[in-house]
């Protein structure tokens, strides 16, 4: 079995289907060792085993607590099986990542997120967890009951056990159009980066990095926004879009959400893609590096040095701001961020060879990896950037002693480098 993008091939065939959490703890007690799969879209091996994998897609409940706020789900469910449910209930997120088509437990183990200066990854939208420990004990923890327990838990990496239901804030629904730009000259971005990010509740660029001129400009805006986005044919430079793109160019925009200001549900224009079709390249690689907020035309102009490298390899480059959040292994910890997001083509190689060069250029500024990508940090630099790390390694020893959800990656990573490496600063 593979990975959704078919980069990476399990170490094991001995799969154990699970559609009920009663079926989960009978596995996890049956097994001295197992990772766990939900849709499959890390592009390293932090979800592989060479002894035996659970697939979770069968735990695909939804209830909505109105009262609370709140909506629980399992560890199946994906945010394009989830995002319908709560509309037509009158309910909706804070915000979503690029992509419907991937399971809500899996998107807040890694630190997966959207985009917009004010909107944290969707991880922050935790109120609570429920997974299977390594004795096959279900444990559940909350926000508002386990303080740091549950900060150091909602990003879990699937280090603590088996993830089984979530459950996350939620607020009345809402309406919101996008509006994509051409062609913005790169001095403007440079110059006014803090205005461009703030025109939208979501904002995302795009850029090849092969012109002094970034691809498109994504703006996403809530119909209901105190200051509306009023659209201009001209912004920072850029032009207006007359038709519905892709953010790559050579493919069709069939799979992208509604653009053009067209109103819509919050989760038909806060994903990039629709759910039923394919999203992004397909066949691609993905890396991601998260940088301080107030380094980020810096560590941009730091990639862009290093773009005859990188262009032969690339299908686009995709830039967004997070919120800082409490979770103790999010990349976004404790600061303000910009994600700078590659997605490659599918070679591994000329990419395995790129990414330190990318790594060094964006040392400077304490860069993070995303957990479920493709990257070459260092363990040590991990703990150094990670100020949390060796605390997350005594939360996860506490509820895994036996190292049951531990594989190479997590070891080599994760407990590896706590072990190892000089005391983080801070």
């Amino acid at each position: 079995m593979n990975n959704w993008a078919g980069n990476i091939t399990y170490g094991t065939q001995a799969i154990d289907e699970a559609a009920t959490v009663d079926a989960v703890r009978d596995g996890v007690k049956a097994h001295e060792r197992m990772k766990v799969l939900g849709t499959r879209h890390s592009f390293n091996r932090i979800a592989d085993s060479a002894d035996r994998l659970v697939a979770v897609t069968g735990l695909d409940d939804v209830s909505i607590d109105a009262e609370a706020k709140t909506v629980t789900a399992g560890a199946g469910v994906t945010y394009g099986r989830l995002a319908p449910v709560l509309h037509e209930q009158g309910w909706a997120l804070h915000n979503l990542a690029s992509l419907p088509h991937i399971s809500v437990a899996g998107s807040i183990s890694t630190g997966t997120h959207g985009s917009g200066e004010t909107n944290g990854s969707l991880a922050s939208a935790v109120s609570g967890i429920e997974f299977v420990r390594a004795g096959g004990e279900l444990e559940r923890l909350s926000r508002a009951r386990d303080g740091g327990t549950f900060t150091g838990a909602v990003v879990g990496l699937g280090a603590l056990g088996v993830l089984t239901r979530v459950t996350l804030d939620i607020q009345p629904a809402y309406l919101m159009r996008q509006h994509v730009y051409e062609g913005m000259p790169l001095a403007e971005l440079t110059q006014h980066f803090d205005a461009i990010q703030a025109s939208g509740y979501s904002v995302s660029v795009f850029w090849d990095w092969q012109d002094s001129r970034v691809n498109a400009v994504w703006i996403k805006t809530r119909a209901d926004a105190a200051t509306p986005f009023d659209a201009p044919a001209l912004f920072h430079g850029a032009t207006r879009a007359a038709r519905n793109l892709h953010p790559i160019a050579e493919l069709s925009a069939e799979h992208c959400t509604e653009q053009l200001g067209a109103v819509g549900p919050w989760h038909e224009r806060l994903p990039h893609f629709r759910m039923g079709f394919m999203p992004s390249a397909g066949r691609e690689l993905q890396s991601e590096y998260f940088v301080p907020r107030r380094n980020a035309v810096d560590a941009i102009l730091a990639v862009e040095a290093l773009k005859d490298r990188i262009g032969p390899h690339l299908f686009i480059t995709e830039i967004r701001a997070i919120a800082a959040d409490d979770l103790w292994m999010s990349p976004a910890y404790g600061r303000d961020s910009i994600a700078i997001h590659f997605t490659w083509k599918p070679e591994m190689e000329a990419v395995s060879r790129l990414l330190p060069a990318i790594e060094r250029a964006l040392a400077p500024y304490e860069a993070r990896p995303h957990w479920g990508k493709l990257f070459t940090v260092a363990p040590a630099t991990l703990r150094s950037i990670y100020p949390r790390l060796p605390e997350f390694v005594a939360l996860a020893t506490r509820y895994d002693p036996r190292g049951t959800f531990r594989n190479a990656f997590l070891n080599e990573h994760i407990f590896n480098a706590a072990a190892g490496a000089p005391p983080p600063t801070r």
